[in-house]
Parts: structure tokens; sequence; C-alpha cells
């Protein structure tokens, strides 16, 4: 009897397990699948630093030309390849604005070195600016003044003084080997100094920016030759010197 029940016991857990098996096989296997989205590559923006991307300095005249020594900071987007071009301009106002050049010239293939600009006038004050050969125009530099070397010099003596001005002398020479057309002397006071009155000279400028241009009959100038003219200054104070640069 025990032998019967137990025989009975086992086939009846043997189709209970058939049964957990068959029902294991008829259920879908579920698979997850996790999707990772792809991050876009960044698209690497550029910041010029608050640098010059080119600059230069006057290194060289002569009566009628000036050298200009130049270097490039930066390459391109933030600056310039070379070749550049060097513009000259006869005003800081005519450069600001990028206005009527008087001369330009274009560099070598270097990233720095020297460019000659000629044709120039003698003793003239010229301001220069930078750009590439496509038209892009450097928005920095303004270099100058720039003078060419003058065909002639000039000295001033102060002849007496008082306590309220004094009065002096300017001559103008021709030191060169070949004939002054014409001359423009210019100095800088340094302080309240006003021209009340000249003789041998067309009185030019204003505040503290003196110039005294040539009269009518004594522009030319030989090789050798000088001309004078005179002043009579108002002022607080008698300046130590005055120190004329020779022009055009």
């Amino acid at each position: 009897m025990l032998r019967t029940l137990g025989a009975a016991l086992a086939a009846a857990l043997a189709l209970t397990g058939l049964a957990a098996s068959a029902g294991a096989d008829r259920s879908p296997a579920t698979t997850t699948t996790l999707a990772t989205a792809a991050t876009p590559a960044s698209t690497p923006t550029f910041a010029c630093p608050p640098a010059l991307p080119v600059s230069g300095q006057v290194t060289g005249a002569t009566t009628t030309s000036i050298t200009i020594t130049y270097w490039m900071v930066l390459s391109p987007p933030c600056g310039y390849d070379p070749p550049l071009v060097v513009s000259l301009f006869a005003s800081r106002e005519d450069a600001t604005g990028w206005r009527d050049p008087v001369a330009e010239a274009v560099t070598g293939p270097e990233r720095s070195g020297t460019v000659t600009i000629d044709g120039l006038a003698p003793g003239t004050a010229y301001w220069f600016r930078f750009g590439d050969t496509k038209g892009v125009r450097d928005p920095y530099v303004i270099g100058g003044p720039a003078r060419t070397l003058s065909l002639c010099s000039a000295t001033a003596t102060i002849d007496s003084r008082w306590g309220g001005g004094f009065v002096a002398t300017v001559t103008v020479r021709n030191g060169g080997t070949e004939p002054v057309p014409g001359w423009l002397v210019s100095w800088r006071w340094s302080g309240d100094e006003r021209i009340q009155s000249i003789w041998g000279g067309v009185a030019e400028g204003s505040g503290q920016d003196a110039a005294v241009r040539n009269a009518s009959w004594n522009g030319t100038l030989a090789p050798g030759a000088s001309a004078t003219f005179g002043m009579l200054v108002a002022s607080s104070a008698t300046p130590a010197a005055i120190t004329p640069v020779c022009g055009r």
C-alpha cells in the first residue's frame, strides 16, 4: 500500500515539473535594450585675445623715404598672413578714417621684416596703417608721425625777455646739396606762449603747436643759404629754449 502511494506521488511530481517546464517554454523571452544617444561633436569657437595682430615702427628715413619695421603677432582668424599693405596718410585724421592715402607699399612674404616707401616729400610728417592684400584693414595701429628728413635745419635764439614776454629770432639754413623751394618751421610751446607779431615769416599752427612758414620772398634757399624770421611772444614765463624743426 505504501509502495503504491509513493509511486503515485512521484508520478504527480513529475507531471507538475513537466507542466512548469512547458509553461516556461510557452512564455516569450523578454529582452531589454538601452539605446544611448550619441553626443554631437562641439564645433570650436575662436576667442581672439585683445592683442595687436600686427605692429610696426619707423626705423629709418631719408629726405624722400620712410622705412617701417613690422611684425605680425597673430595668424588668421585673429591676425594676418603676409604680405601686408602699408598705407601712408598726410594727417592723423585721414589715417583714422582711412581717407586719401598718399603712398602705399607691399611687404615681403615674411611675417616680420622691413618695407621702404619712397617718393615722399622732404621734411614732411606721415601717419601709417596696415592692411592685407585682400582689403582687410587692421583696426588698431595708427603709427606716426613718421617724418622724412628735411633739406633744411632751424635754430632759435631768445634775444630779449621781460616779465610779460620775449623776442626770439629763428634761423633757417639749407645744409643740403639741393635748393629748398620752401620751408616750414614748427615747435611745441612749453607753457602759455602766444605769438603777438612776426616778421620774415607767416605764423601757422594753434595752441601749443606753433609753426611758421616762409614769406613770399625768402622761401627758396640755395645750398648753404639761410633765412631768418623774428617774433614777439607774450608769455607769463620765458622758456629756457625753443627747439624748432624745419620741414615743408
